[in-house]
């Protein structure tokens, strides 16, 4: 008896593992489905007039240049790598990746600038890569500035900012 039950138990766990389908095969069909569709729909696309661009030489007619700081962040922040941090600096670049803001490092020094930093925002995990640093807020915005105008094409460095070191 009991080899008829185990028998008729085993029967039916087969037949229902076996009558089962799986459901992901009906949906892979109708993606495949939509796909081809979508490939087989011509694709029609309106003409595009390009104009030509017309720039015009820049007239500066201000002989002396004025330089706005702009808004600077202050942060506390901790030595990573380099010498020397003061009140503030020219922040070129933020990486939550400590190597990445080492490779910018060595980047920079291959430009000359030797003077360049890694700093640690605790608050925030973000490393910061300093250009270079001032005790004077001017002079850290001159410089800010004339790093912006060294790289015109890096937009990534037109984003440069200050910062003003909170002890």
């Amino acid at each position: 008896m009991k080899k008829y039950l185990i028998l008729g138990t085993s029967l039916c766990m087969i037949m229902m593992f076996g009558s089962c389908k799986s459901s992901e095969s009906a949906y892979k069909k109708a993606y495949e489905k939509a796909k081809q569709e979508e490939l087989a729909q011509p694709q029609v696309s309106e003409p595009v007039e390009v104009a030509p661009v017309v720039t015009n030489p820049v007239v500066s007619t201000n002989t002396q240049q004025t330089t706005e700081t702009g808004p600077i962040r202050e942060e506390k922040v901790t030595m990573v790598s380099g010498n020397g941090l003061k009140a503030y600096s020219v922040v070129c670049g933020s990486f939550g990746v400590q190597a990445n803001a080492e490779s910018l490092k060595a980047w920079l020094e291959k430009e000359n600038y030797p003077n360049a930093v890694i700093v640690k925002n605790e608050a925030t995990n973000m490393y910061r890569v300093i250009v270079d640093s001032f005790d004077d807020k001017m002079a850290a915005a001159q410089a800010r500035d004339a790093f912006k105008a060294k790289y015109p094409n890096r937009s990534d460095f037109q984003g440069a900012w200050l910062l003003y070191r909170i002890y």
